[in-house]
């Protein structure tokens, strides 16, 4: 996600955070919007940005493009921390 994963989520972070998880891990954004963003039946999704308090979500929903927000449960301070919080995310759900 970066080499200087201790700066503030900016808008170019957020931009290259999004695109390593659409890149490699979109399966992980699809759980994110099923699990975290109560979405159902979500067949592909797209990270459209992450910010301290939370990420947006594109998810393909039954053929609609719908937008899912899904907030952390506290605000992060950097890039480093959005690493540990999103592993921590699948972790703590995945059986």
């Amino acid at each position: 996600m970066g080499e200087a994963r201790g700066e503030a989520i900016t808008a170019a972070v957020s931009d290259r955070i999004c695109k390593h998880m659409n890149d490699d891990h979109a399966d992980s954004i699809v759980f994110y919007a099923e699990v975290y963003g109560q979405a159902k039946n979500v067949s592909a999704a797209r990270l459209l940005k992450i910010d301290p308090e939370g990420m947006d979500i594109l998810a393909q929903v039954e053929g609609s493009e719908t937008p899912v927000r899904v907030s952390f449960e506290k605000p992060l301070a950097n890039a480093k921390e959005a690493h540990v919080v999103l592993v921590e995310m699948l972790k703590r759900s995945r059986p």
